[in-house]
């Protein structure tokens, strides 16, 4: 049986990876992915592929049209440029805006059944209500910025091409991979002062997805391509959303036994020690950057009303369940977590691991 071609960009990223775990069996799956050290899963067949470049994508998809012809069931498109360090613009237009520009351009020549793009809830502003697909839009720091651009350019650039824009909670997974709540972990794990303390209101949250529940999505958007309208827009994440102070308690009552008392200060205050943390030398970098602090009182409530009326879909993860078993596997084995999860322990903390392995290895 001919099975139908699926191109995967950024398919060497965390989702993507999942992604091409659950699709392989069903499609031809072609990654792109600008890296070319990286070795392909046996799913498919990887592309190097640099999106900021216009030869690179005209050459990739020349290779496309002679292995595998000018029919394409789906384009995943996850390619984006992502830092919290870096909010200079020129690298999120040259690689997530113009990048899309350039697919769409390109795919121009090709029959193709759907282009899916992953954006981001963060195109929304921040309410107290539930945010849906049609909730007023701001672009507050360069990340969503880049995202509403690009969700322009599908508009103007997909020509006849049918596209989904999925907007997309906070992902997280088994192991955590989410870059707020592994730090929020770690800072709570190490006791660390700072802790304490939080520059907004604590009743307010964002909302996650978990990774499973994600990559289910896009398999079903692909699945009910057919019956899609030709531009879809939907949200996708829990129904709930757990408050910042509500995640304080449940992860310091899991590792501590009792809660911690979270306290809210003034934000000149917090911006004044991200600054110094930030910027004084032989200091441990925070994972909170000074810009980052305006934004504390961004809540993210999602109504997911059309994922289930338009996919069938509704997340059967919540990060209230899943913030337990996480946890374990944390206190399992921390110094792991920390490395998959990217973090960097105290020095105290680095120094109680490595007596606990020789104590191990004495025992042995």
């Amino acid at each position: 049986m001919h099975k139908g071609v699926v191109i995967v960009t950024g398919s060497a990223g965390r989702i993507g990876t999942s992604l091409i775990a659950k699709l392989g069996n069903e499609y031809r799956i072609v990654g792109f992915e600008l890296m070319k050290a990286i070795y392909a899963s046996q799913n498919e067949e990887l592309i190097p592929v640099d999106i900021s470049s216009d030869e690179s994508v005209i050459q990739a998809f020349r290779h496309i049209k002679a292995f595998y012809g000018t029919h394409i069931v789906s384009v995943v498109h996850l390619a984006a440029y992502y830092s919290f360090e870096d909010q200079d613009y020129d690298n999120y237009h040259k690689i997530t805006v113009e990048g899309t520009r350039r697919l769409l351009e390109a795919l121009q020549e090709f029959q193709v059944e759907q282009f899916i793009f992953s954006s981001t809830m963060l195109v929304h502003k921040p309410s107290k209500k539930r945010i849906n697909e049609y909730s007023p839009k701001k672009a507050s720091w360069a990340y969503p910025r880049s995202k509403i651009e690009t969700e322009e350019i599908i508009h103007k650039h997909r020509g006849k091409i049918p596209a989904v824009i999925l907007r997309i909670a906070g992902v997280y997974d088994d192991e955590c991979h989410s870059i707020p709540i592994s730090n929020q972990i770690q800072r709570i794990y190490e006791k660390e002062f700072v802790s304490h303390f939080f520059p907004g209101n604590l009743q307010r949250g964002a909302a996650f997805l978990h990774m499973d529940d994600l990559v289910y999505a896009i398999l079903l958007t692909i699945q009910k391509r057919r019956e899609l309208p030709k531009e879809t827009v939907l949200l996708l994440g829990e129904g709930e959303t757990l408050s910042t102070d509500r995640l304080q308690r449940k992860i310091s009552r899991y590792l501590f036994g009792k809660e911690m008392r979270t306290i809210r200060i003034p934000k000149f205050l917090a911006w004044i020690g991200a600054f110094l943390q930030t910027h004084m030398p032989f200091m441990k970098k925070p994972f909170i950057r000074p810009w980052m602090i305006r934004y504390a009182d961004d809540n993210y409530l999602l109504d997911i009303a059309r994922a289930k009326k338009f996919l069938g879909w509704e997340p059967e993860h919540h990060l209230e369940e899943e913030i337990e078993p996480m946890l374990d596997r944390m206190l399992e084995d921390p110094a792991h977590w920390y490395k998959i999860n990217g973090l960097r322990p105290s020095k105290h903390f680095l120094q109680l691991w490595q007596k606990k392995k020789k104590k191990q290895k004495r025992a042995a």
